[in-house]
């Protein structure tokens, strides 16, 4: 899910005071999520201007020559501030982009805002183009692409290759958010491998891993009683990958939903109560206390892991403020992966 809704949803007055709960709003005059969509390649890897919210975000898990670990955050999210169509300082889109690597030691972060329609930021479909000012994510299609930001204190320019097939989340690509049955349409490229030079305050380094690309779009994707969530996308050593998340609800219970995708190419999806995510242990990052390391089961497929923050001080401040950083996993499964939370105030 990732911070897939984190898209200001009236950007970027009033979603400053709502934050995440604000996210369960009216959706009057855009289109709604349904079942049975079918999805359309590559036009669905491009913008759906008629939904309120969209984004399209990459993780990635890296380690350096000397086997230090890093990660790397790439995202675009668009919001509509209204159903209308127009152009240029008219049109209703607005963007917003977030950049980050997290170290052992350090976690750098920047954020871009744009409006739509003035070619400042936008996406292509075919051939594909996501950008805001001089970031960008390219290619003829999705299955090798470019990737460019910079911050003050970093710079990243990678290559990526897709090394398996694009994973439908949910109910075949319909992902249901709450008992009420909010949704959004979600698919992912959980198989790309990555390499390619960052450039950090020490210097130049080298890195090869694996990214995980999500792609999800929605009008209203929380219920009004859902303060945010604990999102996981876990590559373990076998092959198998997990995306697992849980959201957090008022009277502190919480909607879950994971996908099982397996390493012999099965994806097996799970409704509420399957996913477990349990809190062992909490660090304070940016004068929050946020959860940084966590148990993490799903007995259906036998794993019971621990989930731990390779650092806890990977606070992204930008304009509606998370924790977003790269994991460990060890347990019944060993691998790695990324954490993202949401609402933790």
């Amino acid at each position: 899910m990732n911070a897939r809704v984190l898209v200001l949803v009236l950007w970027p007055g009033v979603a400053a005071a709502q934050g995440f709960a604000g996210l369960g709003g009216d959706a009057d005059g855009f289109t709604l999520p349904e079942r049975g969509h079918v999805f359309d390649f590559p036009s669905d890897h491009g913008p759906h201007p008629d939904f309120r919210i969209e984004w399209w975000y990459l993780t990635a898990n890296l380690t350096g020559p000397d086997g230090t670990p890093y990660g790397l955050q790439w995202t675009l999210f668009r919001s509509a501030l209204a159903p209308e169509t127009g152009e240029g300082w008219t049109a209703p889109q607005v963007w917003m982009g977030h950049a980050a690597v997290t170290t052992p030691d350090q976690h750098y972060a920047t954020e871009r805002l744009a409006r739509g329609g003035i070619g400042q930021a936008g996406v292509k479909a075919a051939p594909f183009e996501a950008w805001i000012d001089d970031w960008g994510m390219a290619g003829s299609d999705m299955e090798a692409l470019t990737l460019t930001a910079s911050g003050p204190e970093f710079r990243y320019d990678m290559r990526l290759t897709a090394e398996g097939p694009l994973v439908l989340q949910g109910e075949d690509g319909y992902s249901v958010k709450s008992a009420g049955g909010q949704a959004s349409y979600y698919y992912s490229q959980p198989n790309y491998s990555i390499e390619g030079t960052l450039v950090l305050p020490e210097g130049e380094v080298a890195v090869t891993g694996s990214a995980w690309l999500d792609r999800e779009w929605s009008s209203q994707p929380l219920a009004d009683d859902q303060t945010g969530w604990d999102w996981f996308s876990l590559s373990f050593d076998s092959g198998d990958k997990l995306m697992g998340f849980r959201l957090r609800q008022v009277d502190e219970t919480y909607y879950t939903s994971a996908t099982w995708m397996g390493a012999d190419g099965v994806v097996i999806p799970f409704e509420d109560g399957a996913f477990g995510a349990e809190p062992l242990a909490e660090a304070t990052a940016a004068g929050r206390e946020v959860p940084v390391r966590w148990r993490v089961t799903l007995p259906d497929k036998g794993l019971d892991v621990t989930v731990t923050a390779i650092n806890p001080n990977a606070w992204m401040d930008v304009s509606i403020p998370y924790w977003e950083g790269p994991v460990t996993v060890e347990g019944s499964h060993a691998g790695r992966g990324y954490l993202e939370m949401t609402g933790y105030e």
